[in-house]
């Protein structure tokens, strides 16, 4: 039986801490999905085709190896997607006692609505100071985000936020 595993995020945009999760679940697993998903909760900054291709470039830049598909979902729930390709388990990335306070209702609930599992998985600690957020912040004020996305992303960024 095949394990297939889903990543999630709005990954806006995806940082060297969403890639180390990506790289050690993709070890894990037979299939890795990483999922752009839309978080109506924030204001992207990056339109979600972006945001795929800018994930696919990363994974290739890093070398992960594994059979690795990236996507996204808008509609509907994300254990619907789960379902669809077969997918037992979510894999998200853990920075701290505030992203397990909001991530352990959603796990109960996938598991209880389509008995999908979640595994968290803690980042790199080089890595785990860093989020989409902060990297948004840092890169509209001008400032270098090299030390903490892929160079695709660094130069996605640069590109847009200088026009």
């Amino acid at each position: 039986m095949q394990r297939i595993a889903v990543v999630p995020g709005s990954f806006d945009p995806v940082t060297l801490g969403h890639l180390d999760v990506i790289g050690r679940a993709a070890g894990l697993y037979d299939e890795l999905h990483v999922v752009v998903v839309h978080n109506p909760d924030k204001n992207a900054l990056l339109p979600i085709a972006q945001r795929v291709s800018l994930i696919e470039q990363a994974v290739a830049e890093a070398g992960i190896e594994g059979r690795i598909v990236v996507a996204s979902w808008s509609m509907g729930l994300l254990v619907d997607y789960c379902t669809d390709v077969g997918a037992t388990v979510l894999v998200k990335g853990i920075r701290s006692q505030v992203d397990v306070a909001y991530e352990t209702p959603m796990a109960i609930v996938n598991r209880h609505l389509a008995g999908v599992e979640t595994v968290f998985m803690l980042p790199d600690p080089e890595h785990a100071h860093v989020s989409s957020s902060l990297v948004r912040q840092v890169a509209a004020l001008g400032g270098d985000v090299t030390p903490f996305v892929p160079a695709a992303v660094a130069g996605y960024l640069e590109g847009a936020l200088a026009s």
